[in-house]
């Protein structure tokens, strides 16, 4: 029986929902091995001891799955000496720059009309919707390049909650890990030490008014339903998970054994 190397959860700084995806059990009763899939928020706050701490992970790639506006707020991800970076921008769950100034300047009348009254959890599903079904060949390179090489590797967007949550999912299940744990990992940025921090301008005053961050709840928040709309988008669309990736993402079985072989015990 293969010994398993307990997983630690550094105090980073300036990067966000770091975490090691290891030790989640698969149907078949292996696990995701330590140290070779990690996940996190953007790591353009980076201090010198963070970056020092990643690149003693021995990572070979890191993959931002930001949009051009999310790197213009936040700024480039930390260099990394001999990490190869992977922009592979995915939808924002939240419509992008125009929708985030918004959020920033706290517009309550134009917050109420997109977010209340539910609007805000159905964005959030939609756009898990969308990304399954329509960043196919995102999620294919990934799955295939950590087939081949590229492992260890760093999945992150803004948050490391939705765009990279789903990317660690996809990849999870092409593992068949079982879909409690994917579901389990997912919602572990929930924690408060994990939550994204919006830049807030505060130049209106209610930018930080107990309404406003109730309507902003649902897009800081992992939600279950977030996830299984994801998980039902795939059933609905390819009629279950092989076909998802196989049809969709194009990944043979030779090809999903060698990801088992890469990153499972």
């Amino acid at each position: 029986m293969t010994q398993q190397i307990p997983s630690t959860e550094p105090e980073l700084a300036g990067v966000r929902n770091f975490r090691d995806v290891g030790g989640l059990p698969t149907v078949d009763g292996r696990r995701v091995r330590h140290g070779v899939l990690f996940r996190s928020g953007h790591l353009a706050h980076a201090t010198a001891e963070d970056a020092a701490f990643l690149s003693s992970l021995g990572l070979h790639t890191v993959f931002d799955f930001r949009n051009a506006a999310d790197q213009k707020l936040e700024g480039p991800d930390v260099e990394l000496p001999g990490v190869r970076n992977v922009n592979l921008p995915l939808s924002d769950p939240a419509d992008g720059a125009e929708f985030w100034k918004l959020v920033r300047d706290g517009d309550l009348e134009q917050l109420r009309a997109l977010l209340a009254d539910g609007r805000a959890a159905d964005r959030m599903i939609a756009s898990y919707r969308s990304i399954i079904r329509q960043r196919t060949a995102e999620h294919a390179r990934v799955l295939h390049a950590l087939a081949d090489d590229s492992v260890p590797a760093l999945m992150h967007c803004a948050a490391g909650k939705d765009r990279a949550g789903l990317s660690v999912a996809v990849t999870l299940l092409a593992l068949d890990v079982e879909r409690d744990a994917i579901l389990a990992d997912y919602l572990e940025s929930n924690a408060k030490h994990r939550r994204y921090r919006v830049k807030r301008s505060g130049t209106a005053g209610s930018a930080y008014s107990p309404e406003v961050m109730e309507l902003l709840s649902p897009l800081f928040d992992a939600r279950a339903e977030y996830l299984t709309a994801a998980f039902e988008t795939i059933e609905e669309t390819w009629g279950g998970v092989d076909a998802y990736l196989e049809q969709g993402l194009g990944l043979t079985p030779r090809t999903r054994d060698r990801l088992r072989e890469r990153l499972l015990d």
